[in-house]
């Protein structure tokens, strides 16, 4: 999947059921992102307080929430979904 594909697939899944939550390092911060956004959900100093922010969301929304190291590689993921 090309950049300009993987993109427009997460632009189409922003706002809906299949919309997920990724804890990524942001400036010097750490970010809370949901797919095919641009902005952060919210943001911190904290890569602790980052995931328990996306795991609150991931529950409140039936989804998962994926947690990458400072170089963008998924370390964890906690999977909300409900069948």
């Amino acid at each position: 999947m090309s950049e300009k594909e993987r993109k427009e697939f997460f632009k189409e899944r922003a706002g809906t059921d299949d919309a997920r939550y990724h804890v990524v390092p942001f400036d010097e911060e750490w970010a809370v992102k949901e797919e095919g956004k641009d902005e952060p959900e919210y943001t911190t100093d904290s890569k602790d307080e980052a995931i328990e922010k996306a795991i609150e969301l991931a529950e409140e929304n039936d989804t998962i929430a994926y947690v990458h190291s400072s170089s963008g590689e998924i370390e964890e993921q906690y999977d909300y979904e409900t069948k």
